[in-house]
């Protein structure tokens, strides 16, 4: 259920660059576990399988990759479903190489990535060609004209770009993260490969990171963009692509939203 609530860009923690290391790593792999543990991206394996059958791409950059957890979990529930899933390169502007390793050892036929910076809205033709794109769980931290921007390159570059969130622009849905974030968070010390001390400090000592996690889901749910901004944004491109909306489920009672455009046939012919 979407409230009709404002779009506030309001600022999350772990997109400040004087937040410490220790707690951004903390929100993204505690986030990314949480989306594991709750299976809170099954119900995107089919609307992404009917995607790359549409777009004919077998490979898909994901764009804002950050510690790459969405991806590699999508790629495991598309094989869980005895489906077999894409490759996907992994791309950031801030990218995680030593992190982005592990996944590509734990899933080599599937992971890879782009070791250096990659500006979403300027993505060389030769990280493009023949690819199409995801956005999982990120394009709520852009402000309109940058989402605008990412989407716009798309468009000029891809075959085709798939936008996912774990939420509409509705708070209460937050609740839902709570049985696998409350959890994914509080083992996060004894399972993250770096900074162990740090982040038990942060997550059993202090409340630091247990309220800078609630405050950033908070917020994220209020930066979500309504299907009829998403739109509004794709509305100047013309009509060569096709942009479809929809939902998925979660439990216990969870709803994300999909949004995803390819191009015509027509258009794919020229």
């Amino acid at each position: 259920m979407v409230l009709p609530l404002p779009r506030l860009q309001l600022f999350e923690f772990n997109d400040q660059p004087w937040v410490p290391a220790a707690v951004r790593d903390t929100v993204v792999e505690s986030l990314s576990r949480t989306l594991d543990w709750g299976r809170m991206l099954e119900g995107l394996v089919a609307p992404f399988e009917l995607f790359l059958g549409d777009s004919g791409a077998a490979e898909v950059l994901d764009i804002g990759a950050g510690g790459g957890g969405p991806a590699s979990i999508l790629a495991r529930e598309i094989a869980r479903a005895r489906r077999v899933p894409p490759r996907f390169v992994l791309t950031d502007l801030h990218p995680r190489p030593e992190a982005w390793a592990r996944l590509r050892e734990a899933q080599p036929d599937v992971i890879d990535f782009a070791p250096s910076p990659v500006d979403a809205t300027r993505i060389p033709s030769e990280l493009s060609e023949g690819r199409a794109r995801t956005i999982i769980n990120v394009l709520h931290h852009f402000p309109p004209a940058l989402a605008s921007a990412i989407l716009a390159d798309a468009v000029r570059g891809s075959r085709g770009v798939f936008v996912a969130e774990g939420f509409e622009r509705n708070p209460l849905m937050f609740a839902n993260f709570a049985l696998a974030g409350l959890p994914a968070l509080a083992v996060n010390p004894v399972l993250s490969p770096r900074d162990r001390l740090a982040k038990a400090a942060l997550t059993w000592l202090t409340p630091a990171a247990l309220a800078m996690s609630l405050w950033d889901g908070l917020v994220s749910t209020m930066r979500v963009y309504s299907e009829a901004e998403l739109r509004a944004m794709v509305a100047p491109f013309g009509g060569d692509w096709r942009w479809e909306y929809g939902v998925f489920a979660y439990p216990p009672f969870g709803t994300g939203y999909y949004f995803y455009g390819v191009p015509r046939r027509s258009a794919m012919n020229e």
